[in-house]
């Protein structure tokens, strides 16, 4: 057992995931995940938000998920899910499964609260086969809004992460993504919800895996 719990945020949290995916964060669930196929793991599954959208091309979903209310309620959303999807307890740093064994990763609004996001990417990037594909959803650094990037780092530093179940506002995916050595593909950045505020700035980013850097 990973014994990650949050009780408080996970109370909140589903409620606070359904209020953004009405207010448009649906529709940026979709495109994470258009397009794909084979076996996927999810890592960070959360409440399951991500489940009724996969494509049919998805053979099976692995949904890891540590906290344990949050991981309950997954369990509920993928018996109604549109392709087969399993919920198991699990850290994004020793996923439960081998190396090489699935065809694609996703990371979805969990980066930000990791304790590593570069071990959490390199977990991913372990148990990729060659080639295998990377989506990740974020919000993250206020990049060109130099006060709103100091409010973040101040509530970074202070009040914010233990209030929010870990959650830092000001971290750089896709430094982390190319730091755990996957190649980026496609960035998309954009503002969600569309005023700015120190949790609007958004991106949608797809990499592969490479070599290991530590075979060469």
């Amino acid at each position: 057992m990973t014994a990650v719990e949050h009780p408080v945020f996970a109370r909140l949290y589903p409620r606070m995931a359904r209020a953004m995916d009405e207010g448009g964060l649906v529709e940026h669930r979709r495109r994470l995940l258009a397009g794909l196929a084979g076996e996927v793991i999810e890592i960070g599954a959360g409440p399951g938000g991500n489940f009724p959208h996969y494509p049919p091309e998805v053979t099976a979903v692995l949904a890891v998920e540590p906290e344990p209310r949050l991981r309950a309620i997954a369990e509920r959303a993928a018996a109604q899910a549109p392709v087969p999807v399993e919920v198991v307890d699990g850290l994004a740093e020793r996923l439960p499964i081998p190396d090489h064994s699935v065809d694609a990763a996703v990371f979805c609004l969990v980066l930000c609260s990791v304790p590593d996001p570069v071990a959490a990417l390199a977990g991913a990037r372990r148990v990729l086969r060659p080639g295998g594909r990377l989506r990740v959803l974020e919000h993250g650094r206020a990049d060109g809004h130099p006060v709103l990037a100091r409010v973040q780092r101040l509530m970074d530093a202070t009040f914010w992460p233990a209030l929010a179940g870990g959650c830092h506002t000001g971290r750089d995916p896709i430094a982390a993504i190319e730091r755990a050595g996957f190649t980026v593909d496609r960035v998309e950045r954009f503002m969600f919800p569309a005023a700015r505020t120190p949790f609007s700035f958004h991106l949608l980013a797809t990499a592969h895996s490479g070599p290991d850097p530590l075979a060469e």
